[in-house]
């Protein structure tokens, strides 16, 4: 077949389907390395707050709070490295195809954790400094503007398209 009977119908471009997957694998690579690095730099404060003297007068809620924090930080860091190693171990395989699908579940997987610590770092923090009410109160509106702008707007965005 030809590069033209092997193009991908109704894209708008002209390309292969070796070469769509191709840009796929980078425009996804290039939407990990920013959550990669947000997600680095929230990892490293939730583990260095553990050994700053006042962790220890925090009450049961806030330590509750903190390794759930710590947990989601872990797994959405774990989620989203997980498609290097997959590309790692893939490589020259024929599973360019497999192998986005993979990453790009993986990289939903892994900002949805870093949604939740993110959130639940807000929690934390909020809750030792000014208080739990407002604390509850301004996590409860993150939650909503991020849910809105990371799942809502793009599905109804998706939705809209579709028809």
């Amino acid at each position: 077949m030809s590069d033209e009977e092997l193009a991908t119908p109704n894209d708008g471009r002209n390309e292969t389907e070796a070469k769509r997957l191709d840009r796929n694998y980078g425009e996804l690579l290039q939407e990990l390395r920013v959550s990669e690095t947000g997600v680095q730099i929230l990892f490293a404060f939730m583990l260095s707050i553990a050994f700053q003297q006042r962790f220890a007068q925090i009450d049961s809620f806030q330590r509750t709070v903190y390794v759930i924090t710590l947990i989601c930080c872990t797994l959405s860091v774990g989620l989203l490295v997980a498609p290097v190693s997959f590309h790692r171990l893939v490589f020259r395989r024929g599973l360019k195809g497999e192998l986005v699908r993979t990453a790009s579940n993986l990289a939903i997987a892994g900002t949805t954790f870093l949604l939740l610590a993110v959130l639940g770092g807000v929690l934390l923090i909020f809750d030792y400094v000014v208080g739990r009410a407002f604390a509850v109160s301004v996590t409860a509106v993150l939650s909503a503007l991020f849910v809105g702008l990371w799942i809502v707007l793009p599905l109804w965005r998706r939705h809209v398209y579709a028809r």
